[in-house]
């Protein structure tokens, strides 16, 4: 499984890490970044995502 953020679309909005803390964190660059791996949590902030910037692949 990966979990994959698209820093082309991301527009650091922060939502992803609201729902997934342990999961998503935003860079010094403003964009999210992943540094966990819960499926089941990234894909409730992939349907969360404004840009569709979070593909969860198994």
């Amino acid at each position: 499984m990966t979990i994959k953020v698209d820093q082309n679309k991301c527009i650091g909005c922060g939502r992803c890490t609201e729902i997934c803390p342990d999961t998503f964190k935003l860079s010094t660059a403003g964009k999210s970044e992943v540094i966990g791996q819960n499926k089941d949590c990234a894909m409730k902030a992939a349907d969360q995502c404004p840009v569709e910037a979070i593909f969860v692949d198994e």
